[in-house]
């Protein structure tokens, strides 16, 4: 399997790229990743750049292509690979996000499911290319309720609102991006959880950094703190 891990969690987030190999080898995996990963072409293809994305997917296509099955935790790097290559280019890959492998793993036993974060109430944010974009809503939840407690926020799944990082928002409009990403923060702390959820990059960051009171961590970060035990 290839760990595709994505510009953010490559180059921007490590504990991300890290939980996540933490638990691959905890589930005895196989698993390998490439020394220089391009851009799956996502951001480029987001932000109007449609000629230089078709470039840069081809030549991460080339690198990929013979890849049985490709892993992400970027719900961007998903979407891309597993939808884009193939309506726009015809490239039919065989991917999978880190919140449906979780599932996976935990449903066959190959992870430990135990009670360090029982008493924990977690909120979870739906990535906009991850739910509404790939329809992957059952599967994060369902992981978070194996650990703790999941408390939803007045807009989710379908209806979930945008964390304002996608389409180049944040970089284009960076008051617009903290705006959209403070509603959203709202909305978790309505809810009174401890923890907020995600499980995209990109999300992670810009809710976090707008965050003040509460915490952001990804879905991988999140189980691998729980099989290590370790506080939140």
């Amino acid at each position: 399997m290839l760990y595709f891990r994505g510009c953010t969690a490559r180059e921007k987030d490590s504990n991300i790229e890290n939980a996540t190999k933490y638990i691959l080898d905890k589930a005895g995996i196989d698993y390998h990743t490439i020394d220089n990963e391009e851009c799956c072409g996502s951001i480029l293809l987001r932000s109007g750049f449609y000629d230089g994305a078709i470039e840069q997917m081809k030549r991460t296509y080339n690198d990929i292509k013979d890849e049985d099955l490709i892993l992400t935790s970027c719900a961007g790097c998903y979407k891309t690979l597993n939808d884009d290559y193939k309506e726009i280019l015809g490239y039919d890959l065989n991917v999978i996000h880190i919140s449906q492998l979780l599932y996976r793993l935990i449903d066959e036993g190959r992870i430990e499911v135990n009670d360090n974060f029982k008493n924990l109430k977690v909120t979870y944010h739906d990535p906009c290319h991850l739910g509404r974009a790939s329809k992957v809503y059952d599967e994060p939840r369902e992981v978070i309720e194996k650990y703790s407690s999941l408390v939803e926020m007045e807009n989710n799944r379908e209806n979930a609102l945008c964390c304002g990082s996608g389409g180049g928002v944040k970089s284009a409009f960076p008051e617009i991006s903290a705006n959209i990403s403070k509603n959203r923060i709202k909305q978790a702390e309505d809810t009174e959880c401890d923890l907020i959820v995600t499980a995209c990059p990109f999300c992670k960051l810009n809710l976090g950094s707008n965050s003040e009171n509460l915490k952001v961590i990804d879905l991988s970060e999140f189980v691998a703190k729980a099989l290590k035990k370790e506080d939140m």
